[in-house]
């Protein structure tokens, strides 16, 4: 086996996911797991999170939500994007909560769930505040309110919006939250009342409290990160991933020799250079070849060349590494971080990007918790 991999704190989730639910208390806490678990490994990372105190699971997509369940998670799982109607009898058969926002979804929901012991099935709405992706428009969602209301099938639990710029706008997204809360009010007129209400994400949830409603969904955070430096400023987070590899060879090079692919650039001066089995392939990204670097003994080093599809080669200069020597190209090691924040600033993109973009190449082991 390559000696490169994903290392997950199962600790550091249930510790962030107690950190957060009580910082967000009386709401609840939703663990945002969808892709993979942020790239950390849905189905540990949830079970994770339920320990440390996440009432709520969410997901993206349907397959997302039946690998949970298949792991014998039985936590309510929303799946935040309405389903294809040809999903509808996996959502019923696994008990998954759908969002909803086009009436045609809705009947044919309400059709699916007519077979289902307990029925009235449960169902979030989505309502557009101004995200402009998913959702309905505030007077679709109204009509979708009412009919879902009129139905026995069927049941409002939930009614929901979703924040766009909540990390660095604060204006827009209280407007955000006023229109959904102007919502609630007029369908309450008409005796609609869901019992659940969600807006917040990880920033709203650490710094808004208003927004927090009856459920927080919290992703980004639980793994030990920030939408930005200043987020939840408070909160002892801890990051939960560490992307790992080994010496698999170091040579001596001498001044101006120039390693791998395309040339570079020259070492500044002789000494050793250690090739890394790990790559593009496997998501560490080629722009990285110029700025960025790795741990090895506790101590920085850079790329020395261009990262390739399975191999870095770092340039060690005048120290010495084995064959053998652990290499850390994201995470801690010793004393000394290599972060997703530092990642995303290199590559003008957003830490999300950094932790999801690692490949299937690379298998997640697992510390702590039930590992």
């Amino acid at each position: 086996m390559r000696p490169s991999w994903i290392e997950v704190d199962l600790d550091a989730i249930e510790h962030n996911a107690s950190v957060i639910a009580e910082h967000i208390a009386p709401s609840g806490l939703c663990a945002v797991v969808k892709a993979d678990g942020y790239g950390h490994g849905d189905i540990p990372c949830a079970e994770a999170a339920l320990r440390g105190g996440a009432e709520f699971l969410a997901v993206a997509l349907v397959e997302e939500g039946i690998r949970l369940r298949e792991a014998d998670i039985d936590a309510p799982i929303i799946v935040l994007s309405e389903p294809g109607i040809e999903e509808i009898p996996e959502v019923v058969a696994h008990s998954l909560t759908p969002t909803v926002y086009r009436q045609s979804f809705v009947d044919a929901l309400a059709e699916a769930a007519a077979s289902v012991e307990t029925i009235p099935y449960p169902v979030h709405l989505k309502l557009d505040t101004g995200m402009h992706r998913v959702g309905a428009a505030p007077v679709e969602a109204f009509a979708i309110a009412r009919s879902i209301a009129e139905d026995d099938r069927i049941e409002l639990q939930g009614v929901f919006t979703h924040f766009a710029v909540s990390e660095d706008d604060v204006e827009f997204t209280r407007r955000q939250n006023t229109a959904l809360e102007r919502f609630l009010t007029t369908i309450a007129a008409d005796d609609v009342r869901p019992k659940i209400v969600h807006a917040a994400n990880t920033a709203a949830a650490f710094d808004l409290p208003d927004t927090r409603h009856t459920i927080s969904r919290v992703g980004l955070g639980l793994y030990g990160l920030r939408p930005t430096p200043d987020s939840g400023a408070d909160l002892d987070l801890r990051p939960a991933m560490r992307v790992v590899s080994h010496v698999a060879y170091a040579r001596d090079l001498p001044t101006g020799a120039r390693p791998s692919y395309g040339r570079i650039r020259p070492l500044d001066g002789s000494g050793t250079v250690a090739t890394v089995p790990i790559g593009y392939a496997d998501g560490v990204p080629r722009k990285l070849s110029t700025s960025a670097s790795v741990l090895i003994r506790g101590k920085r080093y850079p790329y020395a060349g261009t990262v390739t599809m399975d191999m870095v080669i770092v340039d060690i200069g005048g120290d010495t590494v084995e064959a053998g020597d652990e290499v850390v190209l994201l995470g801690q090691q010793g004393d000394e971080a290599v972060t997703a924040d530092e990642w995303a600033s290199l590559l003008d993109t957003i830490n999300y990007e950094i932790v999801c973009n690692f490949g299937p190449r690379l298998p997640r082991r697992y510390v702590g918790g039930t590992a």
